[in-house]
């Protein structure tokens, strides 16, 4: 494929986060594409001419929809390049029937994802939250020892890590987590125990994972089988004091029985992601001091979308040259992926 036409459709500030000047310029060397124009309704008749075009669809956060009747407007379309994570939102079944080639740069963007886990995992094993607000509380200057004896158990020596979910980010996070002197176990149905102790993990039944962890973090995909994955009953398991870190999906935590056990003070909690997400403005998560809340900001942000930016332009380079796309997607691993 010589130097194909290309759409780019997304949230328009996206792009220039994506693309600086220099990357602008690789893409103008190997595509044809509007150096400013973004789509963000297939609809708009302003984008007919060059969706008529379009061969190669590079997309981002707010792409619209490829249904029927904007698969209808690019005749000519082979691909879709994806800068983001899941294609789930924009991918429908007349896009797959229709045999497109579909790449995802979700596994660069489990970098940051993964890179955030670990950071809340030490986090939590320090027991910093709740230090940093009885340190300013009662602006107390006494030493290391006072606050070692005040927090009991902390540190992260010998610690037990339960991963959930051996995703792209999951198996980032338990190759992260080597850095630590600690024991990880691993559940994932769908991923052979030797593979799992080839990681230097410990395949685990999840309720036992649950029940052993002093942090469980979940990176499993949300589908039916995962809702409320952590649920009233699972939530139980946990040890008193524990941590659960969710950067997934929200709809894998009971959110009314986090908020439960958050307010009877029996666990603490990170979460990037919630349900709803976003959260209602009265949402009383806010409140919850032994919840650790982002905004879904695990994922790529800032200077660390460049590097999905590079990974779209190095899949336009491999399609172009007929190679296979490091980013594949097939639509019989949806149900299994995020």
């Amino acid at each position: 494929m010589d130097r194909p036409h290309a759409v780019l459709a997304m949230r328009p500030a996206l792009r220039p986060l994506l693309f600086d000047a220099d990357a602008e310029e690789r893409l103008a060397r190997l595509a044809e594409a509007d150096p400013e124009a973004v789509v963000t309704d297939f609809a708009d008749p302003r984008a007919a001419g060059a969706l008529v075009r379009a061969e190669v669809l590079i997309t981002g956060w707010d792409c619209p929809v490829l249904d029927e009747p904007a698969l209808a407007r690019m005749p000519a379309l082979r691909a879709v390049l994806h800068s983001g994570g899941s294609v789930k939102h924009h991918m429908t079944d007349a896009a797959w029937a229709r045999g497109l080639l579909v790449s995802s740069a979700v596994a660069d963007n489990a970098v940051p994802v993964a890179e955030y886990t670990l950071a809340m995992v030490i986090s939590a094993g320090k027991r910093l939250p709740e230090m940093e607000r009885a340190f300013r509380a009662g602006r107390d200057g006494r030493d290391w020892l006072h606050w070692s004896e005040g927090f009991v158990p902390v540190g992260n020596h010998r610690r037990v890590i339960g991963v959930v979910g051996l995703s792209r980010v999951g198996r980032r996070v338990v190759e992260m987590l080597r850095v630590l002197d600690a024991t990880v176990l691993v559940h994932d149905p769908y991923v052979p125990d030797e593979v799992v102790r080839g990681l230097g993990a410990v395949p685990t039944g999840l309720d036992a994972l649950v029940a052993a962890s002093d942090v469980v973090s979940l990176h499993a995909p949300s589908t039916a089988e995962t809702r409320h994955q952590m649920d009233r009953r699972r939530l139980a398991l946990m040890k008193d004091g524990a941590t659960l870190i969710n950067t997934a999906r929200g709809a894998l935590v009971d959110t009314a029985a986090l908020a439960d056990e958050l307010r009877a003070g029996r666990l603490y909690a990170v979460a990037d992601v919630t349900d709803p997400d976003p959260l209602p403005p009265d949402s009383e998560l806010f409140d919850l001091p032994n919840l650790t809340l982002t905004p879904h900001v695990a994922g790529s942000i800032g200077g660390e979308l460049r590097r999905l930016g590079d990974f779209v332009l190095a899949e336009l380079r491999r399609l172009t040259a007929g190679t296979e796309l490091l980013g594949r997607v097939l639509p019989e691993t949806l149900p299994s992926i995020a």
